[in-house]
C-alpha cells in the first residue's frame, strides 16, 4: 500500500531581489524519512526549509500537508514574548501530562528551564526552541543547524534522540559526523535545482563529484559541437550563395543552450602563509592553575607545544576551553605555574564572537580600515601577505560579489561573516594560528578547503571546535577538559581521544600526561577507581532515578483514567509510548548505577 507523503511541494518558484532562488522545484517527504538538506552557503537551504514550514510563501506552486499531520520548525530567533522562563516557553502548547518532556530535553540540551527569558543568551534561547520542538514530537521536524551552540556531549545526546524518534525530519547541518550518523536520504540544492538521492550524507560527496564530472563532460561536448557548427556556418558563406537556414537556426539554439548553463560557484581561493619560522618550542606550560569567580578552570596542567603541532581543545560549554587557550598564548595570566612563549611568534586569531568585525562597517571599510592591512595612500587596496591587492578582487577570492562590497557586515549570513574574518586573518603572515570555533556556519566545501589549508600550513595551530569530523582531520593532539580543573592530553583527534579514553577506563590502566614533555602515555595505576565524569554520573544517578520514578507514577495515573482510551485515543497512545520509554530509561539508569557503584567500592 502506497504511503501518504507528510509534505509535498510541486512546481515551487521563488524570487528574491529580482534573482530566482528556485524554479519549478518539486519534492516529497515521506513518513520515516531522515533527510540531509545540503548545498553551498547562499544556495537557499534555509529559505527552502521556511517554504516547507509555510513561513515563506512561494511565488508559484503548491504545498500540500495531509490533514492531521503536524510540521514543526526549529526557530532560529524564537519569539518568547509573554513567557517568564525558558522552561515556560519549552513546555508551552504541551498537554500537562507531556510537560515532563520539556524538562527532559532541557537536561539533554544543557539549559536551565528556570532561566529568565530576559537574561537568556541567544544560544540558550535556540536550545529552548529545539527542546520545545522535540517535546511536541510532530510527524515532521524541520531542523536548521540544530547543533549550533551545542557542545560535543549535547550533540551526542541529540544524535541518540533523533535516532530513536518516530518523527521524520529534514536536517541542515555543517557537521559531517552528525549527518553521517543520522541521515538515510539527501536533498542537494544546486543553482536553484533540487536533486534527491536515497542514500545518506556519507555518499553525498562522491555523488556530487560524479554529477559535476558528468556536467563538465556534457558542457565540453556541447562546446565542441558549437565550434564545429560555427566553422561550417563561416565556410558556408563563401562556399554557397544559399545557406542552410535550418542548420543556422540549430546553431543558434546550441548557443542559447550553452548560455543557459549556469556555472556552479567555485571554491573560495583561500591561502595561508606562515611568515618567518618560530622557534621549535612554541609554548611551554608548567603546573598552571586558574580559578575564576570560585570556579576551578584548570589545575596543575602542563604541556609543551612544538612548532607544527595542531592542538585541539574539547569539552562541555563553559568548562573553560577559551580561558585555557588564552592562558597558553599569554593573554590571561595563570594563578599558579608558568607559561613560556617561544621566540619569533606571529599570531593570527579567529575569535568565536567575531569581535574583530564591526557590524556597522561595510565589507570594504572593514578591510581597508584595518591598520594591519592598510596600504598607504591607496583607499581601494589592502596588503595581502606583503603584496598590495585591490579590495574587491581579494574579497571575490572569498566568494563575495560586487553588490556586497558596500553592504554592512551585519547584513551577512553566519557563513559569510566567517569567510570575511578568514579573509582578514589570511591576509597577514603568521606562524601561530588561534581558531576558536572556526567551523560554525561554514558550508562543507569551505570546510574541506580550510582543512586542506591547515594541513599545508607550516605554522602551529591551536583549535577549539565541537565538530568531531573536523577535529579528526586536523588535530594531532587533543586536550580534553572535563570540569573541576581536570585537563588531560591525548594523542590525535576526536576519535583517537575517544579510543584512548575508553582504554583509560579499563581496570589498572589510566591515560596521563607525561610530566617530562606533556605528551600522552599509557601508565599502570594500582587503583581502578572512577574517572571524574563517572564519579559525577554516580552522584547524579539517584536524582535521575527519582525523577524517572516520579514521571512513571504521573503517567500511570494519567493512563488510569477510565474513559481516556475511548475519548482521547491519541493521548492514550502517546502516554503509553511515554510510559514504556521512561520504564526502559529507569531500568538502564538502575543498571548503570549498580555498575558504577560496584566499580567505586
Amino acid at each position: 500500500m502506497a504511503r501518504v507523503p507528510l509534505l509535498q511541494l510541486s512546481d515551487i518558484s521563488l524570487t528574491f531581489g529580482g534573482d530566482p532562488v528556485f524554479s519549478d522545484l518539486s519534492l516529497v517527504v515521506q513518513p520515516g524519512d531522515r533527510v540531509a538538506l545540503v548545498g553551498r552557503n547562499g544556495s537557499g537551504k534555509s529559505t527552502l526549509m521556511k517554504v516547507m514550514a509555510a513561513l515563506v510563501e512561494a511565488d508559484h506552486g503548491t504545498r500540500v500537508i495531509p490533514p492531521g499531520v503536524a510540521v514543526g520548525y526549529m526557530e532560529q530567533d524564537p519569539d518568547m514574548a509573554g513567557f517568564a522562563t525558558l522552561g515556560d516557553y519549552a513546555a508551552s502548547g504541551l498537554d500537562p501530562a507531556d510537560a515532563y518532556r520539556a524538562d527532559m530535553y532541557a537536561e539533554g540540551l544543557k539549559f536551565k528551564p528556570e532561566t529568565p527569558i530576559d537574561t537568556a543568551s541567544g544560544g540558550e534561547r535556540r536550545r529552548a526552541a529545539l527542546a520545545k520542538l522535540m517535546a511536541e514530537a510532530p510527524e515532521l521536524m524541520l531542523l536548521d543547524e540544530p547543533t549550533n551552540h551545542l557542545d560535543i556531549e549535547a550533540i551526542a545526546w541529540l544524535e541518540r534522540e533523533l535516532k530513536e524518534t518516530r518523527s521524520a525530519y529534514v536536517l541542515i547541518s555543517h557537521d559531517r559526523a552528525f549527518l553521517n550518523e543520522l541521515t538515510r536520504a539527501t536533498l542537494w540544492i544546486d543553482r536553484g535545482m533540487v536533486r534527491r538521492q536515497e542514500k545518506g550524507f556519507s555518499t553525498f560527496e562522491a555523488w556530487r563529484d560524479k554529477t559535476w564530472e558528468e556536467e563538465d563532460d556534457a558542457r565540453h561536448k556541447l562546446d565542441r559541437k558549437i565550434k564545429s557548427e560555427a566553422r561550417w556556418a563561416v565556410e558556408g558563406i563563401s562556399a554557397r550563395r544559399k545557406r542552410n537556414q535550418g542548420r543556422v537556426r540549430a546553431l543558434q539554439e546550441l548557443r542559447a543552450e550553452r548560455s543557459s548553463m549556469i556555472r556552479r560557484q567555485g571554491a573560495a581561493d583561500m591561502a595561508l602563509e606562515s611568515g618567518s619560522k618560530s622557534g621549535k618550542k612554541v609554548i611551554e606550560a608548567k603546573g598552571i592553575s586558574k580559578e575564576f569567580e570560585g570556579k576551578v578552570i584548570v589545575s596543575d596542567f602542563s604541556i609543551r607545544v612544538q612548532r607544527g603541532d595542531r592542538v585541539a581543545f574539547v569539552g562541555p560549554n563553559g568548562v573553560g576551553k577559551t580561558t585555557l587557550l588564552k592562558m597558553l598564548t599569554g593573554e590571561v595570566a595563570p594563578d599558579d605555574g608558568s607559561v613560556t612563549l617561544g621566540t619569533n611568534l606571529q599570531l593570527a586569531v579567529f575569535d568565536q564572537a567575531r569581535a574583530q568585525l564591526d557590524p556597522k562597517m561595510s565589507l570594504w571599510d572593514s578591510m581597508t580600515g584595518d591598520p594591519d592591512m592598510r596600504v598607504s595612500g591607496k583607499a581601494d587596496q589592502v596588503m595581502v601577505r606583503g603584496t598590495p591587492r585591490h579590495v574587491v578582487g581579494y574579497l571575490k577570492d572569498f566568494l563575495f560579489d560586487d553588490r556586497q562590497m558596500r553592504a554592512p557586515v551585519k547584513s551577512l549570513s553566519g557563513g559569510e561573516k566567517a569567510r570575511l574574518l578568514l579573509a582578514k586573518i589570511m591576509a597577514r603572515e603568521s606562524n601561530l594560528l588561534i581558531l576558536d570555533e572556526p567551523t560554525n556556519d561554514l558550508d562543507i566545501e569551505t570546510l574541506d578547503l580550510l582543512q586542506d589549508i591547515l594541513g599545508e600550513y607550516d605554522g602551529t595551530v591551536l583549535l577549539v571546535s565541537h565538530d568531531r569530523d573536523f577535529l579528526d582531520r586536523v588535530a594531532t593532539t587533543t586536550i580534553a577538559m572535563e570540569g573541576q580543573g581536570t585537563a588531560v592530553t591525548y594523542a590525535g583527534g576526536w576519535s583517537d581521544y575517544q579510543t584512548q579514553r575508553s582504554v583509560a577506563k579499563t581496570p589498572d590502566v589510566a591515560l596521563k600526561s607525561s610530566a617530562k614533555n606533556g605528551k600522552p602515555t599509557v601508565q599502570k595505576e594500582t587503583k581502578p577507581g572512577l574517572s571524574f565524569t563517572e564519579k559525577h554520573r554516580l552522584e547524579e544517578l539517584p536524582s535521575v532515578i527519582e525523577r524517572l520514578e516520579a514521571e512513571i507514577a504521573k503517567l500511570e495515573e494519567f493512563l488510569a483514567a477510565p474513559d481516556l482510551f475511548s475519548k482521547e485515543p491519541v493521548k492514550f497512545q502517546k502516554g503509553t509510548e511515554a510510559l514504556v520509554e521512561r520504564q526502559a530509561a529507569l531500568q538502564a539508569a538502575e543498571e548503570e548505577w549498580l555498575l558504577l557503584e560496584e566499580r567505586a567500592t
